[in-house]
């Protein structure tokens, strides 16, 4: 007896005048599931790709009673992770930037594509590029596109359109999400991938003793220029790495309380 078809989608659409689209037949045979798509236009089966072999899954390991302890310890280092605005020029220890990344992109994506691009800026002349762009488009953010809303937002943090953390900090990570282009497949749930493996960057770089800044300026798409960077990638996130400058202030803020932001149920 050959297989038994259980559910069929199809997804119809039009070309050319031509009906087109593709079907997704589920089949069971030999006791296990077999996804395969006919292609309308000419009736063929397309396979999807085979599964990736497994190895063994080796974690740490933590044991039970020293849990919450090593996450508590984990919290307490993260909570003085603060947004820095002064840096100072004190050069970066050799390899800190490569081990973040590296941590950076252990971070999970959809369908594994990890649909992302660090560019890391070291050369004054090209953060000053990058400085010079960007201070463009936040003149204009802040006198022309910003709602009042926004800017009352803000004005507590007291930023304006000047940054000159961009030259200041020995280096700054500009993050791009890789859309699908020529020699790129198509992501799934990209921003959401890449905001997790930004996360763990700037845990990373924290735990390394450094400081970064969150910049998104509003526009982004100059910075493909500036990071010579083809368009099926787009800037997400422009990070300042450093020391902080001595007598460095930040604002006095607070968390939210864990009540504030769990619920259990």
């Amino acid at each position: 007896m050959g297989p038994q078809t259980v559910f069929r989608r199809c997804a119809a659409g039009r070309a050319n005048g031509h009906a087109t689209g593709r079907a997704t037949v589920f089949t069971a045979a030999r006791g296990c599931a077999v996804l395969r798509r006919m292609d309308r236009t000419n009736g063929l089966a397309h396979e999807p790709p085979a599964a990736y072999p497994t190895v063994p899954h080796r974690p740490p390991h933590v044991p039970a009673e020293e849990a919450e302890s090593r996450a508590r310890a984990f919290h307490d280092v993260m909570a003085r992770r603060r947004t820095v605005r002064d840096f100072s020029a004190r050069p970066l220890p050799d390899g800190v930037l490569e081990w973040a990344v590296r941590t950076a992109a252990t971070a999970p994506s959809g369908a594994n594509v990890q649909p992302w691009r660090f560019v890391v800026l070291t050369d004054p002349e090209r953060r000053a590029r990058l400085r010079e762009a960007a201070e463009a488009e936040e003149r204009e953010f802040y006198g022309r596109r910003a709602s009042d809303e926004w800017l009352d937002a803000l004005a507590p943090l007291g930023t304006d359109w000047r940054k000159p953390f961009l030259e200041t900090a020995p280096a700054v990570i500009v993050v791009f999400e890789v859309h699908k282009g020529p020699e790129t497949p198509r992501p799934y749930y990209t921003k959401e991938s890449v905001g997790i493996a930004v996360g763990l960057l700037l845990a990373s770089l924290h735990q390394a003793g450094l400081a970064t800044l969150t910049h998104t300026p509003s526009p982004m798409r100059f910075l493909n220029e500036v990071c010579d960077r083809p368009p099926e990638e787009r800037a997400a996130y422009v990070i300042p790495v450093g020391y902080p400058a001595d007598g460095a202030r930040v604002p006095d803020i607070r968390r939210k309380d864990l009540e504030q932001v769990m619920v259990r149920l």
